[in-house]
């Protein structure tokens, strides 16, 4: 990946995203490796992050109505990065 907005795509801010501690998820370009995001949140965010996981969501078809319409959803590709003790991310700042 050549730059940190090419690897991260947007946060995801949700009631269960953010009820942890420590933990911060974001959507990841589907190319994105666990290196890559460290190194994009370290230079994006100013933030040591001690671990990375990332979930990897297939293609989804979902049918709409009965039966007459059929929509896919895009593979989408999660990291769920863990910061050191203390640090946080205020994604409120950058709005």
């Amino acid at each position: 990946m050549t730059t940190t907005y090419d690897v991260l795509v947007q946060p995801i801010v949700t009631e269960k995203s953010v009820a942890t501690e420590n933990k911060f998820t974001f959507k990841v370009d589907n190319r994105a490796s666990k290196t890559d995001v460290t190194k994009a949140v370290k230079d994006f965010y100013g933030v040591d992050v001690l671990k990375v996981n990332i979930v990897t969501l297939p293609e989804k078809t979902k049918v709409i109505g009965r039966g007459k319409v059929a929509r896919r959803r895009a593979p989408l590709k999660k990291a769920i990065v863990t910061l050191k003790k203390g640090q946080k991310i205020d994604f409120n700042a950058f709005k």
